[in-house]
């Protein structure tokens, strides 16, 4: 599966770019926050993707951040909601703002959406509302003030441990907030979840 590509901007159109890899060009479907993000046709670019086969079709997505790439697959796990939707949500709305959205049950920020009702809306809310506080993306503000989980992050790693230790991403990401609060910024893994660990429990 193609993860990343690396290359120069070759074209762009209204959601979909070209990147030239050694002379290969990709088409990838992007949200305009993504396109926006990639400069000048000729310039360097990176993109974070997702591949998506289905029966009748093969669609390369693009993705300027790892964290909007995380929140483009858990919205297509919701029903009703396809590449087309998810890449309209994500261009309505930061990572950040559909975060903030799907943990405090805000299907109406959701909606501004094109193509997004408030049936649709109120779906995607209610089932990723648990899973909001585990993805980066802005990052999880918890009871300390302070965004834990950046991709790659001492802080994500210990949401990540705590999470197969059992306990819910929502749980998870605040025990962790608390803990970076705690121990300050530059805490390592191991010290985040010793007390976030106690957190958690308490």
């Amino acid at each position: 599966m193609i993860a990343k590509l690396k290359g120069l901007l070759d074209e762009t159109g209204a959601d979909w770019a070209v990147i030239d890899v050694s002379g290969v060009g990709y088409l990838v479907h992007c949200s305009t926050k993504t396109l926006a993000a990639l400069g000048e046709v000729g310039g360097a670019c990176t993109l974070y993707t997702d591949l998506q086969v289905s029966e009748t079709d093969m669609r390369l997505l693009g993705f300027a951040e790892a964290a909007e790439r995380d929140w483009f697959r858990l919205l297509t796990q919701v029903q009703g909601v396809g590449s087309k939707v998810a890449l309209a949500i994500l261009s309505a709305l930061s990572t950040g703002e559909v975060q903030a959205a799907c943990s405090n049950g805000d299907a109406a920020m959701i909606a501004r959406a094109n193509g997004v009702g408030p049936k649709l809306a109120g779906r995607i809310v209610n089932e990723l509302k648990d899973k909001a506080g585990a993805l980066p993306g802005g990052g999880m503000v918890g009871a300390a003030g302070v965004a834990v989980t950046h991709a790659g992050s001492a802080s994500a790693d210990a949401v990540s441990a705590l999470e197969n230790l059992g306990f819910k991403p929502a749980v998870a990401a605040r025990a962790v907030a608390a803990a970076q609060g705690e121990l300050g910024e530059d805490a390592g893994e191991g010290d985040l979840i010793r007390v976030a660990l106690k957190r958690a429990a308490g």
